[in-house]
């Protein structure tokens, strides 16, 4: 376990240069060192506080409230998973990246039911990690290629079974949007809408098509056939 020790100062630094604030969870030690190590190369990036299980996640997102999560799924205490969804129950603002080298389906569609922003497998090139990060900072979601074919398969497998209501043509303006990376104020200026109004109308589209978060709402659209394939990459 490992964390900043210049408290609530830095706080105010951080977002006075624009770095992104980062907490990194991985139990594996050596993991964490290299991941640690070329984020914070990026120079806009910075690495607040390391923890080797879930709860110790728990603890140090509370405290520092970072921008960003970057989680692994299989770590003691709490899963990635669980983390995900403690951090969606209080903490909304914060993005959540799962770097994992898990791919396996139930995996993949638990995290994303559970919030989670960004879905990249560790196999990925550090440019593409840090690309992510960025982008789930920004707003955006974020899918491994590697993974993307495997929710839509599943998702295109799962509209046999769960008919899904349609969306109105509001909504269908408003997930367009989600899926280029727009957040909630700027598809609200892009409509002419409140942010709040923008916040009503994803509540109505999640309800909808079953989804737990903007990734899962945007490729289960996709296997509708309600949004072109190319919005299925996310942006």
């Amino acid at each position: 376990m490992k964390d900043s020790k210049s408290g609530w100062s830095d706080v105010e630094d951080d977002r006075r240069t624009k770095q992104i604030r980062v907490i990194l969870a991985d139990d594996h030690a050596v993991v964490r060192a290299g991941i640690r190590q070329f984020l914070e190369r990026a120079g806009d990036i910075k690495i607040v506080a390391e923890a080797d299980d879930g709860e110790q996640a728990r603890v140090f997102i509370e405290h520092y409230r970072p921008d960003v999560a970057v989680l692994d799924i299989q770590m003691p205490h709490a899963t990635g998973i669980d983390v995900t969804r403690w951090i969606r129950q209080r903490h909304r603002e914060i993005g959540i990246l799962i770097l994992t080298a898990y791919d396996d389906d139930p995996y993949v569609l638990a995290v994303l039911q559970a919030g989670a922003n960004g879905y990249v497998l560790k196999t990925a090139a550090p440019a593409e990690i840090i690309a992510a990060v960025r982008d789930v900072y920004e707003g955006r979601s974020v899918l491994d290629p590697a993974i993307t074919q495997k929710v839509l398969g599943h998702l295109g497998g799962r509209n046999q079974l769960t008919p899904v209501e349609s969306l109105t043509e509001r909504e269908l303006e408003v997930l367009k949007l989600a899926a280029k990376g727009f957040t909630n104020k700027a598809i609200g200026v892009q409509l002419g809408i409140s942010d709040r109004t923008v916040q009503g109308h994803l509540a109505k589209i999640y309800g909808k098509l079953q989804a737990g978060s903007r990734t899962e709402a945007v490729m289960r659209a996709v296997s509708q056939g309600w949004l072109p394939p190319e919005l299925g990459e996310l942006e």
